[in-house]
């Protein structure tokens, strides 16, 4: 039989957890706080659930110095279903402040608002879609099936600066961003910050995103969440699906401007959506409902809120005064041990990404060019050393190492020696 203790597992998600959260875990899914039943039991509205959401809040807080005037929000439609949930609420924020601005000026003649608005819809409606590797791109094709191509503007696609593959990030004076001239400017810029496929992740928030007029910035961190720093106060929407760092599978984490939230902003009404033909989003993906019923207002998984509580909880206690930053020491130190490996034997390995852009928390590299067998090889004897879940995506191929926080210094180590046994071997 093989133990945890003899694997480091190196998967893209789900991905590992710290050994001590599980083995807690095994013991409150038996009997959470003594009371004779399981967390998987009890009530989603019991004072014991209430408690585990604030504990979450609390950690996930501390450990990101998220702003008071920021709401966290739990989700159960991953960071997949956060794709269709940015449009849906941005979109009718983006509305009715068009609709209102328009009621101003005409007063009360709504066939005349309505004729305006549409008119405007037509015209002005955008969403910005940074374009730099496979989840992104994704994003921007579930922007488009929902609200159509005309309203979708792809100011950058990494693509087109790299043979047709991602793996660069273009300069920013090279996007296409909606002007913000006058006012206008897109309902939103959406980027994910590190791409799980493809292994890039941006070095730091984009300076065009920045300034008094800066548009609403929604970014999805699924998979380098709670691994360094982030200036929370610079995005409206900041999201990620639980199972890549911070806990198992069922969950998505969103933290969001209270602004965008009732009574300081309200969306379009559902009668108004329809008749601009515009989405209206089901009620699982609504900010505000959601918000208002702190999560609940349909039932949560609070095992998985647990988990992710857990997790971060863990990181609080390790780091302390440090917060994420102390993480972020351990992130880079593992992604460069093993980076420098890949560049020190480049004539075995060819790392995927461009050296601006490569992710601290996805390392993505071919073994000879991408010699089928001589991948193979590398995997079947990493399974052997106990270094597992390293095949890379099977749309792309390749090596994938992830450099989840719950992936160990020494797990990391492992790695680095087995590569240079390998190279020096091949």
């Amino acid at each position: 039989m093989v133990n945890r203790s003899d694997v480091h597992y190196f998967g893209a998600g789900p991905a590992p957890l710290p050994t001590a959260v599980l083995e807690k875990a095994s013991q409150v899914l038996l009997n959470y706080k003594e009371k004779g039943v399981g967390l998987c039991e009890i009530s989603h509205r019991s004072p014991e659930a209430n408690e585990i959401l604030a504990d979450t809040k609390q950690a996930i807080t501390t450990l990101l110095d998220i702003p008071d005037d920021y709401e966290i929000l739990f989700l159960q439609s991953g960071g997949t279903g956060e794709f269709s949930a940015t449009v849906y609420n941005l979109v009718s924020i983006w509305v009715e402040k068009k609709r209102a601005k328009i009621a101003e000026e005409v007063g009360d003649d709504q066939a005349e608002v309505l004729k305006r608005l549409r008119q405007v819809v037509a015209e002005e409606l955008k969403l910005d879609y940074l374009v730099t590797g496979s989840w992104s791109l994704k994003a921007s094709q579930e922007a488009t099936r929902l609200i159509g191509a005309k309203h979708v503007n792809v100011a950058l696609d990494a693509r087109k600066a790299n043979d047709g593959k991602f793996g660069v990030i273009s300069a920013e004076d090279q996007w296409s961003l909606t002007p913000r001239a006058s006012g206008g400017g897109p309902a939103f810029v959406y980027f994910c910050d590190n791409e799980t496929v493809d292994g890039v992740e941006f070095p730091a928030f984009p300076k065009s995103l920045e300034g008094d007029d800066a548009p609403l910035v929604c970014a999805d961190m699924s998979s380098n969440f709670i691994s360094r720093k982030v200036d929370v106060r610079k995005y409206a929407v900041i999201f990620g699906g639980a199972q890549k760092n911070v806990g198992n599978t069922g969950i998505a984490i969103v933290i969001l401007r209270k602004s965008l939230l009732p009574p300081s902003s309200k969306g379009a009404s559902p009668d108004l959506l329809r008749e601009l033909n515009l989405p209206v989003g089901p009620i699982v993906l609504d900010y505000p409902t959601i918000a208002k019923n702190n999560s609940l207002y349909n039932t949560l998984p609070i095992f998985d809120v647990w988990i992710a509580g857990q997790v971060m909880a863990g990181l609080v206690d390790a780091y302390g005064a440090k917060r994420i930053g102390g993480q972020e020491e351990i992130s880079n130190e593992k992604s460069r041990l093993i980076y420098d490996t890949l560049d020190k034997y480049s004539n075995v390995y060819r790392v995927v990404p461009d050296k601006t852009v490569r992710s601290r928390m996805n390392i993505c590299f071919r073994v000879h060019g991408g010699d089928a067998d001589k991948e193979k090889a590398f995997l079947a004897g990493a399974e052997k050393k106990g270094l597992l879940g390293l095949k890379g995506h099977r749309s792309v191929g390749g090596i994938r190492a992830s450099n989840y926080n719950a992936v160990s210094l020494e797990g990391a180590k492992l790695l680095v020696a087995y590569m240079e046994d390998f190279a020096k071997s091949a």
